[in-house]
């Protein structure tokens, strides 16, 4: 599978989108307990809602995608009256080669044959990317999901958003057993999945000199995890 290039754009998009201020803050807030902060919600003045259910090929569940109503405010007055000109999306997500992509709050999934929903999440995130690892499937029958997201406030402003740590996770098809695969406090440079050894490689990379930013000064970590064990098991290697 080819590296998601999809991800890399999220994050693109997203640090063009705010502000030269806010694209300086630190990704890592640290202080004397070193305690995440505690979000019970990324943002609890907006309307969360739902798109339509998706099904991928191959598999026998529905997802999902849940997210925030988004209105954009077209900067323009109404001719009579003071009241601002909005445009809504009520599309939250989009489908690609078997990924999903958007700022989702959650998924959800639902069998086929069943009318009951299962939140892939019960705690606050943020999620990016969720892709069906269909090489993976298709050559072991073991169907899994892989996710880039945000899990925690790591830069403690009170909000889970792209100005935090992004994170890998894994699932099965059916939401369970949603699993953390990247270490805390360090950041996920990207991923990918070598069908020949059933296997999927990923970077991260840790703060080292604890300055809050993720730079050349820092170091890369190299991971794999057999997909075909029982066990999500992260091994490290060293290339270099």
């Amino acid at each position: 599978m080819k590296n998601h290039l999809k991800y890399i754009a999220l994050a693109i998009i997203g640090s063009l989108a705010s502000c030269k201020d806010e694209a300086q803050k630190p990704k890592v807030t640290y202080d004397a307990s070193n305690k995440k902060s505690v979000v019970t919600k990324t943002d609890s003045t907006q309307i969360e809602i739902a798109d339509l259910p998706i099904q991928i090929e191959g598999t026998d569940y529905l997802i999902h995608p849940v997210g925030d109503l988004r209105v954009f405010e077209k900067g323009t007055k109404a001719r009579y009256g003071s009241s601002s000109v909005n445009d809504v999306s009520f599309t939250i997500s989009n489908l690609g080669d078997f990924e999903i992509t958007g700022y989702l709050q959650n998924l959800k999934f639902q069998k086929t044959d069943s009318d009951s929903i299962r939140p892939l999440s019960d705690k606050p995130v943020l999620i990016l990317t969720a892709t069906y690892l269909k090489t993976i499937a298709d050559k072991t029958q073991k169907k899994i999901m892989a996710y880039t997201l945000t899990d925690s406030d790591t830069n403690k402003d009170g909000k889970i958003d792209t100005g935090d740590i992004k994170t890998l996770y894994l699932s099965d098809i059916s939401g369970e057993n949603f699993t953390k695969v990247s270490a805390d406090l360090q950041e996920l440079v990207d991923w990918s999945v070598i069908e020949s050894k059933n296997r999927i490689y990923f970077r991260t990379i840790e703060d080292t000199n604890q300055n809050g930013q993720f730079d050349k000064n820092d170091v890369l970590h190299y991971n794999y995890i057999d997909l075909a064990s029982k066990n999500w098991e992260v091994k490290n290697y060293k290339p270099i």
